[in-house]
């Protein structure tokens, strides 16, 4: 599994750990992390609705941020629990940001067939990290709930 909860960070909130060997691995598995709090089965999810992509910040921790914040607007806004198909992260033009790019597929929340568990509010900034390390990318993620 390439994220871990974490009941050390954070009493009323839920916090996890993702981590990948690319960007688009650790975007990928933060967004399943993410997704996986708010319904029981993210495999449950039909690609029946696609969704275009582009973020752009000043960080690529800012991007996860920002990209993560994203997913949860979705689900609120057009009720769609949505995942990560293909996505493509580049520094900016100027060189003085990245940018995130890419297609969310999924489909329109069904309370009794996705099992929905818990409201994720927001990502929070509480420990929010991304870092390089030697296998990759790292991140710690704490969800409003």
């Amino acid at each position: 599994m390439p994220y871990e909860y974490r009941g050390d960070i954070a009493a009323a909130d839920i916090a996890f750990n993702a981590w990948g060997s690319t960007l688009v691995e650790l975007f990928t598995d933060a967004a399943r992390a993410t997704l996986q709090v708010m319904m029981e089965d993210p495999n449950e999810i039909r690609p029946s609705v696609k969704v275009d992509v582009e973020l752009e910040q000043g960080s690529e921790e800012m991007l996860l941020f920002d990209f993560l914040n994203e997913l949860i607007f979705y689900k609120d806004a057009r009720r769609l629990f949505l995942l990560p198909a293909r996505l493509a992260i580049t520094a900016t033009a100027t060189g003085k940001g990245f940018k995130v790019t890419g297609v969310l597929e999924g489909e329109q929340i069904e309370p009794k067939r996705h099992r929905v568990q818990t409201d994720v509010k927001a990502v929070t900034m509480l420990r929010f990290s991304l870092e390089k390390v030697d296998t990759g990318w790292r991140s710690t993620v704490v969800l409003d709930v």
